[in-house]
């Protein structure tokens, strides 16, 4: 197998997800292109690692690169930092024995040349990071009629407004998402504090910051996004909801200020500026026009994109007072890479 060896790490956290992270697992395990291996890493819920060691028990393989005859090797491990989402991936990448390590959500699903897509693209050797496509997979059967393709990032989904094809980008989207290992040498790892955390608010730009940090550490460094790497992302009922839509957009908005904290507001938002003044205007235009050729939703998605824009104004101006009071900390830590053997 020619190009680097992949690790894929795939977070956990309840067990209300089983049959999602067994079809996850099982996605990568069909690869057209093997991965050395699969860690699940799993977030506090020892009832669930013990549930998933059993259910992988004959899957599981502690030397050497045995993942190599067809990805078959699946690997679980407890989160050993923090609750969160971050520091079960710093977890992950610890323990990876791959060149690259790629991130594939619990509740989706990579097309069988996933990673194949991505191994391709780090033959250039400047390339540090490469990320893919999210499709949404609506609990309901279909995209509710108000919610705006601008917004899919709401539910975890590639969004109206991304280049297409393989190109250069300032951050990849975590959830399907490839890092070159020497990238995390550089920049180290996902800041603990900036994104999830269980079942509370949702929180996000864990991904965002990191690239930020890395290209800083690294001036040279290429970022892609390459859309023919495609996952399949589950929406549950409750995220089709307008509730949900508004706490998510407030969130990104505290998010957003603890990125500007991090690295700077001029990189933090230099790719929120186009976006907010070119596609979202252009957003707005479209549903209008829907509306008045009474297509359905057309108002309703207007009037999304216009909430969403004030809601995550909002949380960025709350996220950015309390930084400045002290009142919400992050760290950024080392992560100390398994030996290869």
């Amino acid at each position: 197998m020619s190009g680097p060896g992949i690790s894929v790490v795939i977070c956990a956290y309840t067990e209300d997800r089983w049959e999602d992270i067994l079809a996850a697992v099982s996605s990568v395990r069909a690869q057209s292109r093997p991965a050395l291996e699969t860690l699940l890493v799993v977030d506090y819920n020892e009832t669930l690692r013990e549930r998933l060691a059993k259910e992988y028990k004959e899957h599981q393989e502690h030397t050497g690169y045995a993942g190599a005859a067809g990805g078959g090797v699946v690997r679980v491990l407890a989160n050993a930092g923090p609750r969160g989402l971050s520091a079960g991936r710093n977890t992950g990448i610890a323990a990876a024995r791959g060149e690259v390590v790629a991130f594939l959500d619990d509740d989706a699903v990579a097309e069988r040349d996933w990673l194949r897509h991505f191994a391709e693209a780090y033959a250039d050797p400047r390339v540090m990071a490469v990320g893919g496509r999210t499709e949404p997979v609506w609990a309901s059967g279909r995209r509710p009629d108000w919610f705006p393709e601008e917004f899919d990032w709401v539910v975890g989904c590639t969004y109206r407004g991304l280049p297409r094809g393989r190109v250069r980008v300032r951050n990849v989207l975590g959830g399907n998402a490839s890092f070159r290992r020497s990238a995390f040498d550089a920049a180290g790892g996902f800041a603990t504090g900036i994104g999830r955390d269980g079942d509370k608010r949702p929180l996000g730009c864990e991904e965002t910051e990191l690239c930020i940090r890395l290209s800083q550490a690294r001036p040279d460094a290429v970022l892609l996004i390459d859309d023919r790497a495609v996952i399949h992302h589950r929406v549950p009922e409750v995220r089709e909801h307008f509730r949900y839509f508004r706490t998510r957009t407030y969130a990104e908005g505290l998010s957003k200020a603890l990125v500007a904290r991090s690295v700077g507001a001029e990189k933090g938002l230099e790719s929120e500026r186009r976006y907010a003044t070119r596609v979202l205007p252009a957003g707005v235009a479209r549903g209008l026009r829907d509306a008045l050729l009474a297509r359905p939703g057309g108002a309703g998605r207007a009037g999304a994109i216009v909430a969403g824009v004030l809601t995550a104004a909002g949380g960025y101006v709350v996220g950015s007072v309390r930084a400045r009071r002290g009142g919400t900390t992050f760290q950024v830590p080392g992560v100390e890479v398994a030996a290869r053997e």
